[in-house]
């Protein structure tokens, strides 16, 4: 619980006050005065004052910051004073203020993708397990053991490059054009004819519905007893176990099943060492296991999933995470469109128990794991703050987007009054329904 709630505060700690260093950071260049930048909310613990009057402050709240800019001068006050004050700015300069937060957690998400690209993931082969009957990748042809290559022409290198490319199509519904790679090492060409999905958080999975799910794990001979039928077979740890009993490619569930159901009968076994294939028959000892009679081979069996290497050089690691972000952040829009319009349901929108229980899970597998999580989040941070809703970033370019057509003459003050409460109360309907969707899946 403890590791889970540090890998939340660190998490959001981090991304939110990204956020305010974009803004800080432009605000600085357009010659804004900055009265204080506060990492954390809440009262002051320690507090500093650059040479340029700014304080900077570490607040007891660990869960974000805030920039505090001059919005107006005082009366009296200087030319330089007035001309520091944030209101007084060119409308280019207050949008470019305004627009730097959330188009820093963009780069903030496309920097982590190109290290990320850089620095190489070990990730999930695409190799499909046999899709079930009538499902639109059965009718495609697609078969056990073929290999992802392609989605609609875009190469992909893994399962999890293959799931993501695969997202639009299967939330739009419509063709999706499959490149794959026999057993035999053949190129198989497969049209998937997609309905649109509900990426409802309590659904089935949509790839699945569609045919496409990932082989399960191998089975692998781990440690193997002196004194057990699996040494006395010829089997050694790390033979991955390529068929038994007349089975192709058991699971590890699958092969355990096999050798419990031959007591004391000869197996048919094949199994990969090294680059060779070898055939071996295996004798299952009979032992008792509560009154029935069930098959030991005297070793243990592990799974072993295929692993793939993604890793990019300079050029095209930059490409990919500019890519990746931007593909996301559309994604992101259109999923909230076809929310809008009761396509997609409303319980996905998360809230900070379920970001919080993403964060732990995500710390635990490891550094790649959070970083991927932080990019995700990064990004929906930025997209959230560039809606038109008052209260939030993209609610002042909209005012200023108006104040541009009026010729340069400012929305009122009441209409501003007007629409900050309206925002308000929107910020605060999604704030309670992101609560409520987290705690009916705590306590489902």
């Amino acid at each position: 619980m403890l590791f889970t709630l540090f890998a939340f505060i660190l998490a959001l700690g981090l991304l939110v006050t990204f956020h305010e260093l974009g803004h800080y950071w432009v605000a600085r260049r357009c010659g804004v005065r900055i009265l204080r930048f506060s990492v954390g909310f809440g009262p002051v613990l320690l507090r500093r004052h650059d040479r340029r009057g700014t304080e900077w402050a570490v607040s007891a709240i660990p869960l974000g910051g805030y920039v505090k800019m001059l919005d107006d001068a005082p009366p009296g006050a200087d030319a330089a004073t007035r001309r520091a004050a944030f209101n007084a700015q060119p409308l280019s300069r207050r949008v470019a203020v305004v627009a730097a937060g959330p188009l820093a957690n963009l780069l903030l998400a496309a920097v982590i993708y190109t290290l990320l690209g850089l620095w190489g993931t070990q990730e999930p082969a695409a190799i499909l397990a046999a899709p079930a009957a009538g499902t639109p990748a059965a009718q495609a042809g697609l078969q056990a053991g073929d290999r992802l290559t392609a989605v609609d022409g875009r190469a992909v290198a893994s399962w999890t490059q293959a799931r993501w490319q695969l997202l639009e199509p299967l939330a739009g519904g419509g063709q999706v054009t499959l490149s794959a790679q026999t057993p035999q090492h053949a190129v198989r060409q497969a049209t998937l004819q997609l309905s649109s999905h509900d990426f409802g958080p309590d659904g089935p999975d949509p790839l699945a519905q569609a045919g496409l799910a990932l082989q399960a794990p191998r089975a692998v001979i781990g440690t193997v007893n002196a004194d057990g039928v699996a040494r006395q077979a010829g089997l050694q740890a790390g033979d991955v176990v390529l068929a038994a009993g007349g089975q192709e490619g058991p699971s590890v569930q699958a092969f355990v099943r096999i050798v419990q159901e031959h007591p004391g009968q000869p197996l048919a076994l094949r199994v990969q060492r090294q680059s060779a294939a070898l055939d071996l028959t295996l004798t299952p000892a009979a032992v008792d296991d509560a009154g029935r009679t069930v098959g030991r081979i005297g070793a243990l069996i592990e799974a072993r999933q295929p692993l793939v290497l993604v890793r990019l050089g300079p050029l095209e690691s930059l490409w990919s995470g500019a890519r990746r972000t931007w593909d996301t952040s559309l994604f992101t829009v259109r999923m909230m469109g076809r929310m809008v319009a009761g396509a997609v349901s409303w319980r996905n929108i998360s809230g900070p128990v379920t970001i919080a229980e993403y964060a732990g899970q995500t710390a635990r597998l490891g550094l790649e794991a959070y970083l991927s999580f932080l990019a995700l989040i990064s990004i929906s941070i930025g997209v959230l703050n560039l809606l038109p809703i008052p209260m939030l970033d993209g609610g002042h370019l909209l005012f200023y987007l108006i104040e541009a057509l009026r010729g340069g003459r400012p929305v009122s003050d009441r209409v501003r009054d007007l629409g900050s409460r309206v925002g308000m109360g929107l910020v605060f309907s999604l704030m309670f329904l992101a609560l409520f969707n987290d705690f009916s899946r705590l306590f489902r």
